[in-house]
């Protein structure tokens, strides 16, 4: 992908079973279903989301500040595994968790003040397969990219992907099960 720094790692050394890790995650985190702002207008998220990370690490995005949860020992051991893959400190996690086929995310890009000009996001999935869909915000004559998220792959965000693409999960036309995804990312600057 031009202006990209994008990589994809379909099975990185983790510590845990993919299986017990979408188990743990689903029964033990307390899910939250917030209301964003999107050109002007609150909607309920598509999806349950939540936020854990180093005390002072809060983070905004589409009208939501969120303040984060203390780090879980499999979230620990997790963010471990995929600091090695990344080659990267993080500092913090947002879940989503994405329920059937009718939860999605908007197309958007990672882009937020706190994570500084050039931030690296890994993003760990567990269970059931989504399509992730990157569209270049500039370059009209590139087609959308295509990726489909098995069970425990890692997909690693680096260098100038935030700031010249949008990426977004779309609702399927499939059936599907759950599915988690760990957004793993170093907040840079803490905003007030």
């Amino acid at each position: 992908m031009p202006d990209a720094d994008v990589a994809y790692v379909s099975k990185p050394k983790l510590p845990f079973d993919v299986n017990a890790v979408l188990d743990g995650l689903t029964n033990e985190t307390p899910w939250r279903q917030e209301e964003i702002v999107v050109w002007g207008k609150r909607h309920l998220q598509p999806r349950l989301i939540a936020w854990y990370g180093d005390a002072e690490r809060t983070y905004s995005y589409s009208g939501i500040k969120l303040t984060p949860l203390p780090w879980t020992p499999l979230l620990l051991g997790l963010r471990t595994a995929v600091e090695a893959v990344a080659a990267t400190d993080f500092n913090s996690v947002l879940l989503n968790y994405y329920r059937n086929e009718r939860d999605s995310m908007g197309f958007h890009s990672d882009d937020e003040p706190e994570l500084g000009p050039c931030p690296v996001i890994a993003s760990l999935s567990v269970g059931d397969r989504r399509q992730f869909v990157f569209k270049h915000k500039t370059r009209r004559e590139l087609k959308p990219t295509r990726l489909q998220l098995e069970p425990g792959s890692l997909l690693i965000m680096k260098g100038g992907t935030q700031t010249h693409w949008k990426h977004g999960i779309e609702k399927e036309n499939r059936p599907c099960g759950p599915r988690i995804n760990l957004t793993f990312r170093r907040i840079v600057t803490i905003v007030r």
